[in-house]
C-alpha cells in the first residue's frame, strides 16, 4: 500500500535541495512555484512517514509482547494509529482541485421574487462578508445595483486571503461548493398578510484569474462606454463613466459602473471578464474529461437548487449532501463552516471512492 508515495518522497526531497539553493531565489515566481508544491507535499511525506514508523512500532510490539504483557497490551493501540494514519494519507492523496489556493470573485444576483429575492441576496452577501472576516480574508465590492427596499439585484465580491495558506484553505477551496440557487422560505418585509414566501437567489463563484492565467488579445475585446445608473452622485449619471467590455470569440460580457471614472471601471471589469474566462476553461476542460467529472459529487453543480434557509424553521438545508442544522441565524451571521465542510467532506468521499 502506498508505493507510489516515494515517488513523492523523492520529490520533496528534491525541492528541498531547490530550494536551499539561493540562485532558485533569483527567479521569485520559479521560487514561489517550488515554495507551493513543497508546502503541498509536506503534509504527505510527513504523514507516510509517521505511517511507516508506526508498522515498524507494531512490528517490534509484537515481538517484545511474546515475553512481556506490557508490550503486548501496545499492540491494539499502535494498530488503531495505523488505522488513522492510513486514513489520513488517504485523504492526503486525493487529488486536489488545482485552483484550490486561488482567489475568487463572487456573484449574488437576485432572481425570482422580486423585491424580496433582492433583500435576500443582501441577506446573502452579509452572510459571506461576515464569513470572509470570520476565517480573517479581505473582501471588495467590485461592482453592485442596489434595489429600492436596500437589498442587491446584483453584487460582485473579490474574496482574498491574507498571506500564507495551509494547503486546501485557500478561498476557492471552500467557496467553491457556494454556487448554485439558494432558496429562502420567509414571510417577507413587503407582505402584510403574514404568509410564507419562497424566492431565490443565484450564487456564482469564479476563480480569480491572474493576467498570467488567461491571455486576452485586447483585439478580441469590444469596449463600449455609457452613463451610468443607480443613485447618482459627483460625476455619477453625469458622464460615460460605466464599461461594457464583451469578449468577440466567446461572447463572455462584464460590466462595471460603480467607480467615478472610466478607466477604473475598465480595469475592474477586465478583473471580472478574466475570472469567468478562466472558469469557462476550466468548465470546458472539465467536460473533457468526463470519467472526471463523474466521480465528483454533485456539489460543484451550479444548475440545481443547492439550499434551503428556512426562517419559520431557523433550519438550513444542504440538498447536495442531506446536510441539515437549525442554526440558521448563525449561519446567516458568518458561521458557515459547519456547511461548508459537509460539502467537503462528500466531495473527498467520493473522490476517494473513484481512487
Amino acid at each position: 500500500m502506498f508505493e507510489a508515495v516515494e515517488e513523492l518522497v523523492a520529490e520533496h526531497a528534491d525541492l528541498e535541495k531547490k530550494l536551499a539553493d539561493p540562485s532558485v531565489h533569483a527567479d521569485q515566481a520559479n521560487a514561489r512555484k517550488l515554495n507551493k508544491r513543497y508546502a503541498e507535499l509536506t503534509p504527505i511525506v510527513a504523514t507516510y512517514r509517521s505511517w511507516k514508523q508506526s508498522g515498524d512500532d507494531i512490528e517490534t510490539a509484537r515481538e517484545l509482547g511474546a515475553d512481556d504483557p506490557e508490550f503486548a497490551a501496545e499492540v491494539k493501540e499502535l494498530e488503531q494509529q495505523r488505522e488513522e494514519l492510513t486514513e489520513k494519507l488517504r485523504l492526503l492523496l486525493v487529488p486536489r482541485d488545482p485552483s484550490d489556493d486561488k482567489d475568487v470573485i463572487l456573484e449574488i444576483k437576485a432572481g425570482a421574487g422580486g423585491d424580496e429575492s433582492a433583500l435576500f441576496a443582501g441577506d446573502l452577501l452579509r452572510m459571506y462578508l461576515r464569513y470572509a472576516e470570520r476565517v480573517g480574508w479581505k473582501t471588495e465590492i467590485i461592482d453592485a445595483t442596489e434595489s429600492e427596499l436596500g437589498g442587491y439585484k446584483d453584487v460582485q465580491v473579490a474574496v482574498k486571503t491574507r498571506g500564507q495558506i495551509e494547503p486546501g484553505q485557500g478561498v476557492w477551496a471552500r467557496l467553491k461548493y457556494e454556487g448554485g440557487v439558494h432558496r429562502v422560505q420567509r414571510v417577507p418585509a413587503t407582505e402584510s398578510q403574514g404568509r410564507i414566501h419562497t424566492s431565490a437567489a443565484g450564487v456564482l463563484v469564479t476563480p480569480e484569474a491572474e493576467e498570467v492565467d488567461v491571455e486576452i488579445n485586447p483585439n478580441d475585446l469590444r469596449i463600449d462606454v455609457y452613463r451610468s445608473s443607480g443613485p447618482g452622485g459627483q460625476s455619477v449619471n453625469t458622464t460615460d463613466s460605466a464599461v461594457r467590455i464583451t469578449h468577440i470569440p466567446t461572447g463572455v460580457v462584464a460590466s462595471c459602473q460603480n467607480e467615478k471614472s472610466q478607466l477604473q471601471n475598465k480595469e475592474q471589469a477586465l478583473r471580472i471578464l478574466r475570472s469567468r474566462l478562466l472558469a469557462m476553461a476550466q468548465e470546458e476542460a472539465e467536460r473533457e474529461a468526463a470519467d472526471a467529472r463523474r466521480s465528483q459529487v454533485r456539489t460543484v453543480d451550479r444548475s440545481e437548487k443547492i439550499r434551503t434557509y428556512n426562517f419559520p424553521e431557523n433550519r438550513i438545508s444542504d440538498h447536495r449532501v442531506g446536510f441539515k442544522a437549525y442554526n440558521l441565524d448563525q449561519v446567516l451571521d458568518g458561521e458557515l463552516d459547519a456547511v461548508i465542510q459537509a460539502c467537503v467532506d462528500a466531495d473527498s468521499a467520493a473522490k476517494l471512492a473513484a481512487a
